[in-house]
C-alpha cells in the first residue's frame, strides 16, 4: 500500500473524553472518529485490523467445522416474545417500529432467529450435528457508553450456535469450539486466560470466558497458580477461611459505638481485627399479583465477615433471591429491624426475616455485630446461644487474594482481564420455547441441544491495545497489525538513489507476501517516525542515502524500540526474522 493512496490523519494531542488507553490511541491513531455515543466510523486503518481479525476467525471457525451464513440486524419482535425476551432484555434492546406499526428489535444477539432458521432447516437426525455462524454488527443501548470500542453501542460481533441431538454431542461441540477459540486467541497473539464464567441474562449451564490480561480491564479473573483452576468474579468459589467453629470464649456483650457505622471503624475502636467483625445486608423480593403490583414482600439479611463483599450474582442463584432481588429501602429496614443501616446484626430480628450466612461467618464465634440500636453494636456473639443457627450457609461473597483455591492445590490470585469472547451451553432453553425438534432414529419428535459462542472482533481491537502499548502509541501483534512493516524513505524527494532503493525494497517485500506499506508522503524524518510508533506497525525499514552508500538499510522493531543494520540483499530474509 502506497501512503500516498491511503489516507489517515493522526492527532497530536489526546482527545479531552478519552478515558483509557486504547481509546485515546485509536482516536490518535485514526483507526476510529466517534459518530455518536458509543457510535464510532473505522477509519481506513482501523478497517484493516478488522479485516485481519475476521479472517483468522473464520479460518479457524471453518476449520472447525462451522458453517457461515448471514443474519439480519433488524429482527422480528414476534421471535423475541417467543422466548420471552421482548420483555426480559429490558432497555438495552433497541425496539422501533416500521411504518405498519409492527415491532423489530434491533439485534444484540442472535439466538431467536438462528433457532427459528434451525427449526424450519433441521428436520431429521441425520442433519445433526451443525454449527451455524457469522460475523455481523450488533447494537446494545448501553446507559453509559464508555472506553471507546470497548464498551460501545454498536460493534461487530462473530456468534456461532451449535445444534446437536443429545447432550453428550452439545458437550463435544462446546468442547470444540472451546479449542477453536483457543486456536483464535493463540493466533491473535494476545495474552488471555479461559475462565469458568457465569451464564448471564442468555443463559444455560456451562459457560467460559475468553479473557485478554490487562491492568484496565474491567473484569477480575481469579485463577490459581499451582493448578488449572480460574473462574471469573463472580462465579469463583469462596471457600470457608476457618476449618471449624471454636466454642464460645465471651460472654455477648453490648458496646457503645457512637458515630462507628462501618466494620473497620468499630474493628479500630473495640481494637479488634476487622476479621472478627460480620457485616449485614439486608435485601428484599416482593411477590407480584397478576396487574403486576406488589402484594407482598420479603426481606432477608445477608451476613458476611467485615472484610468480604457481596457477590450479587452468586446471592442471585439461592432459592428465594433466583427471581429477583433488591436492596431493601431504608425505611423497610427500619420497619423490620427497629434501626437505621449501620448498626444492624441477626440477634432478634424480625422473626419473619430469613437470615443467609456466608460460609465463612457460619464458622465464627466471639464475633462483632449491630446490636439493631443506634450508637451500640455487640460482642461475643455465638451462634446458637445468642441467636439461632442462620436458616441457610452459602457462598455468598467474592473471592480475595490469597484465599485457598477450592481444588485444594494452592492459593488464589487475581488479575484483571477484558472479556473477548465467550462460549455457552444453553441445552434446551431456546428450542423448547420455540419448539425446535427435529425427528430421531425412531422417527420420535426430540428437542436440539443448543450452544452459542461469541467473539466481540471490534472489542478484540481495544482489547489487543492496552495490553500492548506504551509511551509512544500502539504495539500491534504482527497478525493483526495494520500493516507488518512500514518503509519509510528519508530525504526521498532530494534522492533519486533513496527513491528508487524504497520502491525495490517495497515490491521485494510485497513479492514475498509481506503485508507492506510504502511511505511516501515526503514528510519530515521524525514526524514519519513518530505517526508510525503512534499506529503501532511491528517492522519499521528506514532508508537513507548515507546508509545505502553502504548498501545498509535500518530495521526497527515496535515492541522493543531496538533498532538494527542489515545488508541491502538480505532484507527480505531480515524482515521476516523480526516479524
Amino acid at each position: 500500500m502506497r501512503i500516498s493512496h491511503f489516507h489517515f490523519q493522526t492527532l497530536k494531542e489526546d482527545p479531552a473524553d478519552a478515558e483509557v488507553a486504547s481509546h485515546r490511541l485509536m482516536l490518535r491513531a485514526a483507526m476510529i472518529r466517534r459518530l455518536g455515543a458509543g457510535i464510532y466510523n473505522y477509519m481506513p486503518l482501523g478497517l484493516r485490523v478488522i479485516r485481519k481479525v475476521e479472517r483468522i476467525i473464520r479460518e479457524e471457525m471453518d476449520r472447525s467445522g462451522a458453517v457461515e451464513l448471514l443474519m439480519p440486524l433488524v429482527q422480528p419482535a414476534e421471535l423475541w416474545m417467543e422466548t420471552g425476551r421482548w420483555e426480559k432484555m429490558g432497555p438495552e434492546l433497541l425496539r422501533v417500529k416500521d411504518r405498519h406499526g409492527r415491532d423489530f428489535a434491533i439485534q444484540p444477539t442472535s439466538e431467536e432467529v438462528i433457532t427459528d432458521i434451525a427449526r424450519q432447516e433441521l428436520k431429521s437426525w441425520r442433519q445433526l450435528p451443525k454449527n451455524f455462524y457469522h460475523i455481523q454488527t450488533k447494537f446494545r443501548d448501553e446507559r453509559r457508553p464508555r472506553f471507546g470500542v470497548m464498551r460501545g453501542r454498536e460493534f461487530t460481533m462473530k456468534d456461532a450456535y451449535s445444534f446437536d441431538r443429545d447432550v453428550a454431542g452439545a458437550e463435544k461441540s462446546y468442547d470444540n469450539m472451546f479449542d477453536c477459540y483457543c486456536r483464535i486467541f493463540d493466533r491473535l497473539g494476545l495474552q488471555y486466560r479461559s475462565v469458568a464464567a457465569d451464564t448471564g441474562a442468555i443463559g444455560g449451564s456451562r459457560s467460559h470466558e475468553f479473557q485478554v490480561i490487562a491492568d484496565t480491564g474491567e473484569d477480575a479473573i481469579v485463577y490459581c497458580p499451582q493448578s488449572d483452576y480460574a473462574a471469573n468474579m463472580e462465579l469463583a468459589e469462596a471457600v470457608a477461611l476457618l476449618s471449624e467453629r471454636k466454642a464460645p470464649a465471651q460472654q455477648m456483650a453490648l458496646m457503645p459505638t457512637p458515630g462507628k457505622s462501618t466494620c473497620a471503624e468499630v474493628a479500630a475502636l473495640l481494637g479488634l481485627p476487622i476479621q472478627q467483625t460480620v457485616k449485614s445486608i439486608v435485601l428484599a423480593t416482593d411477590a407480584r399479583d397478576q396487574k403486576g403490583a406488589v402484594a407482598a414482600t420479603k426481606i432477608w439479611l445477608l451476613l458476611l465477615r467485615g472484610d468480604h463483599d457481596l457477590n450479587e450474582v452468586k446471592a442471585g442463584k439461592l432459592k428465594g433471591l433466583d427471581q429477583g432481588f433488591r436492596f431493601a429501602t431504608a425505611q423497610e429496614i427500619e420497619s423490620y429491624f427497629g434501626c437505621k443501616p449501620g448498626y444492624l446484626g441477626p440477634v432478634r430480628p424480625a422473626q419473619s426475616i430469613t437470615v443467609i450466612a456466608d460460609r465463612t461467618v457460619a464458622q465464627m464465634s466471639d464475633f462483632v455485630t449491630g446490636a439493631n440500636q443506634w450508637d451500640y453494636h455487640l460482642c461475643g456473639v455465638n451462634w446458637g446461644r445468642d441467636l439461632p443457627e442462620p436458616d441457610q450457609v452459602a457462598d455468598i461473597r467474592n473471592v480475595v487474594e490469597g484465599d485457598p483455591s477450592p481444588d485444594g492445590k494452592g492459593t488464589l490470585s487475581i488479575q484483571r482481564g477484558i472479556e473477548v469472547g465467550h462460549v455457552f451451553y444453553l441445552g434446551t432453553k431456546y428450542s423448547e420455547a420455540m419448539k425446535a425438534s427435529y425427528l430421531d432414529e425412531n422417527g420420535k419428535p426430540a428437542l436440539m441441544e443448543m450452544g452459542c459462542y461469541g467473539i466481540g472482533v471490534t472489542r478484540i481491537l481495544g482489547a489487543a491495545i492496552e495490553q500492548n502499548h506504551d509511551e509512544r502509541g500502539i504495539i500491534w501483534p504482527t497478525a493483526i497489525a495494520p500493516f507488518e512493516v512500514v518503509v519509510c524513505p528519508v530525504g526521498a524527494a532530494k534522492s533519486e538513489l533513496v527513491r528508487n532503493a524504497s520502491e525495490a525494497i517495497y515490491q521485494e517485500l510485497l513479492a514475498a507476501g509481506i503485508d507492506v506499506a510504502l511511505d511516501d508522503r515526503d514528510e519530515r524524518p521524525g514526524a514519519m517516525f513518530a505517526d508510525w510508533e503512534l499506529i503501532g506497525v511491528p517492522v519499521r525499514v528506514t532508508i537513507g542515502e548515507r546508509s545505502l552508500k553502504e548498501e545498509k538499510l535500518e530495521l526497527l522493531k515496535r515492541s522493543t524500540m531496538a533498532a538494527s543494520m542489515c545488508d541491502r540483499i538480505g532484507v527480505v530474509e531480515a524482515v521476516r526474522s523480526l516479524l
